[in-house]
């Protein structure tokens, strides 16, 4: 945690330190009502607590209706439920010895599930829950498409399920079925076709764990960029969208049109131009330690003629077109992040700002929690 925030409470957006974090309170609150709203009770929502990594977050999407939350790490886990969370899915695997008996230690506090994959790992974890004294809910991931972590469906998922019931300490939850590629595919046919197919492998698991009498409580799965395809598909009994809280700017780039929402940009870093080097160049304080470049750069927001054009670590190129309004030494921008979820795991702090002065401080609590 840093030894001091960038701003206080009642500080005006300008005179806000930077590079800052600011989180725009009604475009945030606005995102929070749109996923309810969207939804509307046709499944369970666990938000995504990997892009915000901020319990206050989380316990307001909760009080929104949200069931819990899930999060990517044990280290993730262990912040939201010492913030007060008390149902969290780690949705993905957990293996080795000492992240088993954290991951174990915390399900006698809150409600915990974990993802597996692998017999071998379903082992483990049931003997860390009997060492706890704990049950965890244990859902099989399914590769559905992603190409990353998940067992095959069929045979070898029913294997899995059966070792997970018959290993004492563990609850058979159901299924994990995500596929992250399709959030980002641009076009909507292009979602479509892909939520249509990790359908069909959910329902043809499914199927043959009900013909060997073996009840699958919940299909959880689904992201910002195509859970209401999830929903309509009638596969999904949970979906997991994160970054409809906040957008960026590869999310912007997808076509939306229904059934899914359009949601708002409400995270932004503030950064301060430091110098003219050139009457067509600015460079700002917030460059590749500031806001993730891995899905492009940042955009300037509501400057038109401005463009993040380059980062270096401490430094941002902004190019200048000809005729546009130039920033001043000294001038705030406000950019939104290529990628929304690597960008927050840079920084201690939301700014919260509504009306153009800060209104709230919420720590990040679980930054840099990778293990």
């Amino acid at each position: 945690m840093s030894l001091q925030a960038p701003a206080t409470v009642g500080m005006r957006l300008e005179e806000v330190d930077t590079p800052a974090l600011v989180l725009e309170l009604d475009a945030f609150e606005s995102n929070i009502r749109r996923l309810g709203e969207a939804v509307a009770g046709q499944a369970r929502v666990r938000a995504h607590a990997k892009t915000h990594k901020c319990p206050e977050i989380a316990r307001r999407q909760i009080a929104a209706g949200a069931v819990g939350v899930c999060c990517q790490k044990v280290s993730e886990a262990e912040a939201l439920v010492e913030g007060g969370v008390a149902d969290v899915l780690v949705s993905n695997e957990v293996v080795g010895a000492r992240k088993l008996e954290r991951l174990a230690a915390l399900a006698r506090r809150a409600r915990i599930g974990v993802c597996v994959d692998d017999a071998g790992n379903v082992r483990d974890l049931q003997a860390a829950a009997a060492r706890a004294g704990a049950t965890i809910d244990t859902y099989i991931e399914l590769e559905v498409g992603m190409g990353r972590c998940g067992i095959a469906p069929g045979e070898p998922a029913l294997g899995l399920a059966r070792a997970i019931l018959g290993s004492p300490g563990l609850r058979f939850a159901g299924l994990q079925a995500y596929h992250g590629r399709a959030q980002h595919f641009r076009s909507m046919q292009e979602r479509r076709e892909a939520v249509a197919g990790s359908a069909a492998v959910v329902r043809e698991t499914k199927a043959l764990l009900e013909r060997h009498h073996i009840p699958c409580p919940c299909v959880t799965g689904a992201g910002s960029g195509t859970f209401m395809l999830e929903i309509e598909s009638g596969a999904w009994d949970e979906i997991q969208p994160g970054s409809y809280v906040f957008m960026d700017r590869d999310y912007a780039k997808n076509e939306w049109a229904p059934p899914l929402p359009r949601f708002e940009h409400s995270l932004f870093v503030l950064a301060t131009v430091m110098s003219r080097p050139r009457p067509e160049v600015a460079i700002v304080d917030a460059g590749l330690k500031a806001s993730s470049v891995d899905s492009g750069m940042p955009a300037v927001w509501e400057r038109p003629g401005l463009a993040y054009a380059s980062a270096s670590d401490e430094h941002g190129w902004v190019e200048i077109a000809r005729g546009a309004a130039a920033p001043a030494l000294g001038d705030k921008l406000l950019l939104v992040p290529g990628h929304c979820d690597p960008t927050v795991n840079l920084y201690d702090w939301y700014v919260c700002v509504r009306g153009g002065a800060v209104e709230a401080l919420w720590p990040i609590a679980a930054r840099g929690a990778l293990f």
